[in-house]
């Protein structure tokens, strides 16, 4: 096992190396870098959602890095060139990669253009906002995804079979931000009624509460946001659940257990479910990883939370490359590692794993 590991770990440099350098080609190639955002502000031109900015004339923005953008026309070179050496981009794309890995193999992601702080400082001040959604939404969906999945597989074919599969369905068909923008229109002063807030994790002047006052208000707001990611998905777990418990079911130790007088109950939890259960649980760190910086990027938008997603999406739209690549970087090595954890647990829930083994 420690061999498996060391070769899971080592194969985690090369595949960061690759993510980062293909996204840092990409963003090449994108118009509207930050020289052009800091050269529109100056000449009092907003920019656009879709990264394309206009200049005096209505001539659009070149990509970042090209010193004689249209954009730039009325304005003094000198000041340009002082943009473009103050944001780093007086030096060659092949430079600027290699300064930008150099500070990542010391965990200096560098500062952010538009926010003057420290990457690795907003990173820690967005992220107990998407750990706590992330969490509590992971362990809701596992919760009710497998009793669910139990229910159904014992009763597969049953009238409660085919019901609870609706919900299932419906959970599908229905994207976590869509049933998040629903959950607004009906329970948060959109159409209807107001019974939950919209924005933020804490109402204002919560600080000065009681601590009981204070955890409710945090569960209050936290409702719409962790329901929204819950109902968009549970519905794939459940099914991997109910089909696991089935596969285990139709096994022949399950029938030789039967035949030995064993209650059905004693089947289920004493033999099928550990069995059924290595790929669920072996999965927690992945699902955690998914639920949070992927599922709870457009409900954070939608709720207006502070956290990694909001970050990332107006960093997107500011064209910010160091918050960008930044959490780009602590990401992907996160997912990475959540990977090598599921992977380890598969051992802890089965013992006769043994990834050494060969053929």
């Amino acid at each position: 096992m420690t061999a498996y590991l060391l070769r899971r770990l080592l194969l985690v440099i090369p595949t960061l190396f690759g993510i980062v350098a293909i996204n840092f080609a990409v963003v090449q190639f994108a118009p509207g870098g930050p020289v052009e955002q800091m050269v529109a502000e100056l000449k009092g031109h907003g920019t656009g959602v879709t990264g394309r900015m206009t200049g005096a004339g209505g001539a659009e923005a070149m990509p970042a890095g090209d010193a004689t953008y249209r954009g730039a026309r009325g304005l003094d070179p000198k000041v340009v060139a002082d943009i473009r050496k103050m944001f780093g981009f007086d030096k060659p794309a092949p430079e600027r990669f290699l300064l930008m890995l150099h500070g990542y193999l010391h965990f200096d992601f560098g500062r952010s253009f538009f926010r003057d702080k420290p990457v690795l400082r907003l990173i820690e001040e967005k992220m107990p906002v998407s750990v706590s959604l992330g969490l509590w939404s992971t362990l809701l969906v596992y919760f009710i995804s497998i009793p669910l999945g139990i229910a159904k597989a014992v009763r597969d074919g049953s009238r409660f079979d085919v019901a609870s599969s609706a919900a299932v369905l419906i959970g599908y068909a229905i994207p976590g931000f869509l049933f998040a923008i629903l959950l607004v229109v009906l329970f948060a002063g959109g159409s209807f009624v107001q019974w939950f807030p919209l924005r933020g994790l804490h109402s204002e002047g919560a600080e000065t509460w009681s601590i009981p006052a204070q955890v409710a208000d945090y569960i209050w707001h936290m409702v719409l946001p962790t329901v929204a990611i819950v109902v968009g998905g549970f519905a794939g777990l459940t099914v991997l659940t109910k089909n696991c418990f089935l596969e285990e079911v139709r096994k022949q130790y399950v029938v030789t257990a039967r035949a030995k007088g064993a209650s059905e109950r004693r089947i289920l939890y004493g033999h099928v479910f550990r069995n059924a259960m290595l790929l669920i649980v072996a999965g927690f760190p992945s699902a955690f990883i998914g639920i949070l910086f992927s599922s709870a990027l457009l409900v954070e938008i939608i709720f207006s939370l502070d956290g990694l997603g909001l970050l990332g999406f107006e960093a997107a739209i500011q064209r910010d490359y160091p918050v960008m690549f930044g959490t780009l970087f602590i990401f992907t090595l996160l997912g990475l590692l959540m990977q090598i954890a599921g992977d380890l647990l598969y051992t802890v829930v089965d013992p006769r794993i043994d990834f050494e083994a060969r053929q």
